[in-house]
This record gives structure tokens, C-alpha cells and sequence, in this order.
């Protein structure tokens, strides 16, 4: 496997990347492109076309969320940010894409969304997610489902829908430190395995719907512990009254 990454902020996790890239020897490419440049993300695919011959995977990962509890009340500019970044510019990398992935004659795309297109911001993720960045994780699972049948039968599109994971929301992350053990408790709590989730999680869902899912398409894994079913109880059944 060849892989490209695109960055374009955060320079100061390149090194650690390249580590990582380095130790399980993959020949790989890092290009730096700003997504929010529609006219750019041409460029970028033809970067990996040039460099490699052919588009097999696409991770469709970009996105951008701010917390309540960094950011505090909402701008015009941060909910314009976060659509444009979370939803705009995972279409045109789709729609740079799509015609090189229809080449390879068996490719996957794979959109990351986010668990507040669910829940908002309620409950104890209150904190954690904001209106922009929840409607905009909701409006992915709508392009999931259009983009599976636009690349029909040569590309799967499918979706993983994450909770709250390690460097995405959870630990290893500035929001997640600002919270009081109170607030992570709770959250904690509500999650039905009981804990946060790991990137070992997220890579082994996308490892199986690259490897193991040639019949899915148009779905979505929902990767959240169980989130989305906590804080509910089944109560016992009732005798009844028959």
C-alpha cells in the first residue's frame, strides 16, 4: 500500500507522522494543501496520481469543530469555518476524485463523521460540541449515501461515524484537558463499554471496510462505544395484567 497525506495546519506533528509512516516501511507522499481552496484540490489529486499512478482509498477525514468549552459562544466566522471545512471541502475532494477512483475498478471511499450529527449539543457532550459542527457531521451521512450510488459499482462509499476518541475529542486533546474529572466522568459514564474510544478502534474499522466489506456500501458504522444508547435503562418486564 501507497499512501499520500495532506496536511495543512499543526506543522509541528509532521515529524511524528513521518515516524510513523517510516515504521511500518510504506512508501508514502505528504503534500500540503489548503482544502478550503476549491480550486487547489485538483492540484492535490493529481499530485497522487503523478506520484503513484492511481487512486485505490480515499479517507475523507478533513474537519474542523469548536469546542464550548475552547471557543466559548459562536461567531459568524467559526460557524462559516466549520461548514466549509467539516462538509465543503469533503465534496470536492470527493468530486476531484471520483473519476481516478471509477478507474481502479474496485476503490473505497471512507467518510469520518462525527456523532454530534446525532446528538448535538446536548447532555454531557454539551461541552464538546457545537451547533456548526453537528449540523455539518449531519449533512456527511446525507453525501455517504449520494456518493455510494454516484460510484456504483466500481466505488463503496461507506462512513464511520466516531465517538469520542483518543486525539479526536477525547484524551490527548486541549477541550478534553479543560474539562473538569466531573464533566469526563459523565461523559464516561454514558458511553455503554465504558470507556473512550482508541485510534486502534478507528483503524481496525477501517481496515475491515477496506478488506473484509465487499457488499457495503451506503452504510454507516457508527464507532461510539454506545454512546448514542446510554443514559437510558431497560426497566424489568412487568408482570402484566393478563
Amino acid at each position: 500500500m501507497r499512501v499520500v497525506l495532506n496536511y495543512f495546519d499543526w506543522e509541528e506533528s509532521l515529524d511524528e507522522l513521518k515516524k510513523d509512516l517510516e515504521i511500518i516501511s510504506t512508501p508514502y507522499s505528504i503534500v500540503k494543501t489548503n482544502l478550503l481552496e476549491t480550486d487547489k484540490i485538483q492540484d492535490l489529486i493529481k499530485t497522487v496520481i503523478n506520484d503513484f499512478g492511481r487512486l485505490d482509498i480515499l479517507i475523507n477525514n478533513i474537519e474542523r469543530g469548536g469546542w464550548p468549552v475552547v471557543h466559548g459562544p459562536y461567531t459568524c466566522d467559526q460557524w462559516d469555518l466549520e461548514m466549509a471545512t467539516t462538509l465543503r471541502a469533503k465534496q470536492w475532494v470527493f468530486e476531484s476524485s471520483l473519476p481516478y477512483l471509477k478507474a481502479s475498478g474496485d476503490a473505497i471511499v471512507i467518510n469520518i463523521s462525527s456523532i454530534a450529527g446525532i446528538v448535538g449539543r446536548s447532555g454531557p457532550l454539551s461541552y464538546i460540541f457545537n451547533e456548526g459542527y453537528s449540523a455539518a457531521n449531519r449533512g456527511i451521512s446525507l453525501l455517504t449515501e449520494t456518493w455510494a450510488r454516484r460510484g456504483a459499482p466500481e466505488v463503496r462509499v461507506n462512513e464511520i461515524m466516531l465517538g469520542i476518541i483518543e486525539s479526536r475529542h477525547g484524551e490527548n486533546t486541549r477541550g478534553w484537558g479543560l474539562l473538569t474529572d466531573a464533566q469526563k466522568q459523565d461523559i464516561i459514564n454514558h458511553i455503554l463499554i465504558g470507556r473512550t474510544g482508541t485510534i486502534d478502534d478507528v483503524v481496525k474499522a477501517a481496515w475491515f471496510l477496506i478488506n473484509d466489506a465487499p457488499f457495503m456500501s451506503g452504510s454507516v458504522i457508527r464507532l461510539d462505544g454506545g454512546y448514542i444508547l446510554g443514559g437510558e435503562k431497560v426497566a424489568p418486564m412487568p408482570k402484566g395484567v393478563l
